[in-house]
C-alpha cells in the first residue's frame, strides 16, 4: 500500500491538453501575490470525489460529502495561501522537515536509487518529484504557522500532558532508528596526489564541524554528493541492517551531534553526523511532549484557527471573481473583482501571468548502492473544515497586487 504521507499530501496537477492547444487557467481569486484558478477548484472537486469513494461512500452520502467539500473549496484554497504567505513573512524554514518527510517516504518505498524514487513519486501522485516536494513544503509551512501563532498560545497544564501520555503510552512506542547527515568527498578516478588533497579536506571539514560550524552548511558547500548536498546532507532514517557495517557500528552507538572521522567507502571519504538517535521501545514523555501537546490542543484549535484566518483575510489584498464564493469571508471585507476589464479574455496562460509580473512588479548510504541524493489533513494542520489542500504557489498579475511566500 502506498505510504500514508502520500495520501496526506498528494494532489493531481494534470489538465487535459493537446499538442496544438494552449493550456489556459481562469483566474478566480487573487490573494496578495498569488492566484487561484478554476482548474485548481476542479482538481479539489475530483479529490473530494476520489476520497469519498475510498471511504466507501456511495449515492446520496457521497454526493453530500462532495458538495460540502466543493462548497468550501475556494475558502480552503485561500486559507492555504494565506498561511503559506504568513509563513514566509515570518521567515519560517521547513527545508529540514521536508527532507525528513521525503526520506521517510523513500524508506517506506524501499527504493534507494534517487532516479527510481523520483519516478515512483510521479507514478504514485501524478506529480513530478519537485512539485510534490513543493506541495509538502507548503503544507508544512501552514502547520508551522498554526503552531507558532495559535497552538503555542493555548496553555495545557503539564499535569494534563503527562496524564494523556500515561493513558496513551502504547501510541508512543518506536523502533530503534538513527537520523544522519553526510558529506562525501569523492576520490573516484583521482590521482594519489588528489586523494591526499581529498583526505586533507575531509579532515579539515571534520574539525570545523566538531568546533561548531553548521554541518548542513558544510555539506551544501563541500559535499560531492549533489543530491544530499542540496538538503544539507540529510538522509533518510535508518534501522539496523540498512547501513554499511563500518558506518552502522559507529552511528548506532553514538549520541546526537556526534561527527565521525572520515570513513573510506568505494565512492570516497564519508563524514557522517548523528542528527538524532532513538532507542527501540517506549519513547519518554520528554521525547514526545510536543506531539502530546498538539493532540490536546487540537479540540480548542478550530475556533482560534478560523479567527486567525479571518484576520489574515482582513489584512490581505483579496479579490474574488463574480460567481465564486469564499465561505470563510471576513465580515465587511470588500473582495469585489475590480479590474475585470484588464483581464479580457477572462482566461490567461500561466506563462502570460508570469510575464506580466516580471514587467510590472518590483521587488544513507545503503550497502552496495550509490549515494542518494489534496485535501488530506496534516497532523498539525487546522481542524477539519479549517485547512485547505496544498498546491504550488502561482503568481498573480502585478497590477492587481503587491508581492508577498
Amino acid at each position: 500500500m502506498f505510504p500514508r504521507l502520500f495520501i496526506v499530501f498528494a494532489a493531481t496537477f494534470s489538465i487535459a491538453s493537446a499538442a496544438d492547444v494552449r493550456i489556459v487557467e481562469e483566474i478566480v481569486a487573487k490573494i496578495n501575490g498569488d492566484i487561484i484558478t478554476h482548474g485548481e477548484l476542479e482538481q479539489a472537486h475530483q479529490r473530494a470525489l476520489e476520497e469519498g469513494r475510498q471511504q466507501g461512500l456511495t449515492g446520496a452520502r457521497l454526493n453530500d460529502a462532495v458538495q460540502q467539500a466543493t462548497k468550501d473549496s475556494l475558502r480552503n484554497q485561500i486559507d492555504q495561501l494565506l498561511l503559506v504567505q504568513k509563513g514566509k513573512d515570518l521567515d519560517i524554514k521547513v527545508d529540514g522537515d521536508v527532507t525528513r518527510r521525503m526520506a521517510e517516504i523513500q524508506l517506506q518505498s524501499k527504493i534507494t536509487d534517487p532516479d527510481q524514487f523520483h519516478e515512483y513519486v510521479r507514478q504514485q501522485t501524478g506529480m513530478t518529484y519537485e512539485d510534490f516536494k513543493q506541495q509538502m513544503t507548503n503544507q508544512l509551512l501552514t502547520q508551522r504557522v498554526i503552531g507558532d501563532q495559535i497552538s503555542s498560545r493555548i496553555a495545557i497544564p503539564e499535569a494534563d500532558q503527562k496524564k494523556y501520555y500515561e493513558e496513551h503510552k502504547n501510541e508512543f512506542v518506536r523502533d530503534e532508528q538513527v537520523f544522519l547527515s553526510q558529506i562525501l568527498i569523492s576520490t573516484e578516478g583521482k590521482t594519489p596526489e588528489q586523494v591526499a588533497a581529498a583526505q586533507k579536506k575531509a579532515a579539515d571539514l571534520v574539525a570545523r564541524a566538531r568546533k561548531g560550524e553548521k554541518f548542513g552548511d558544510l555539506a551544501r558547500n563541500n559535499s560531492d554528493d549533489t543530491e544530499t548536498a542540496r538538503d544539507g546532507g540529510q538522509m533518510p532514517p535508518y534501522k539496523r541492517g540498512m547501513l554499511r557495517k563500518e558506518i552502522e557500528d559507529i552511528v548506532f552507538t553514538q549520541k546526537k551531534g556526534y561527527v565521525t572521522d572520515p570513513i573510506k567507502t568505494p565512492n570516497g571519504l564519508l563524514i557522517v553526523r548523528v542528527d538524532e538517535r532513538f532507542e527501540a521501545g517506549q519513547a519518554s514523555f520528554e521525547e514526545v511532549k510536543e506531539e502530546v501537546l498538539q493532540r490536546l490542543a487540537a479540540p480548542k484549535m478550530e475556533p482560534k484557527v478560523r479567527e486567525y484566518l479571518t484576520k489574515l483575510r482582513q489584512d490581505a489584498f483579496l479579490e474574488i471573481k463574480d460567481g465564486y464564493v469564499d465561505s470563510g469571508a471576513a465580515p465587511g471585507k470588500d473582495t469585489k473583482w475590480k479590474d475585470v476589464q484588464e483581464l479580457k479574455p477572462e482566461t490567461t496562460t500561466k506563462e502570460e501571468v508570469k510575464a506580466r509580473q516580471k514587467k510590472k512588479v518590483l521587488g544513507v548510504i545503503p550497502a552496495g548502492n550509490k549515494s542518494k541524493t489534496g485535501t488530506g489533513t496534516p497532523a498539525t494542520a487546522p481542524p477539519s473544515g479549517s485547512t485547505a489542500p496544498t498546491s504550488p504557489s502561482r503568481t498573480a498579475p502585478a497590477d492587481a497586487t503587491a508581492p508577498k511566500p
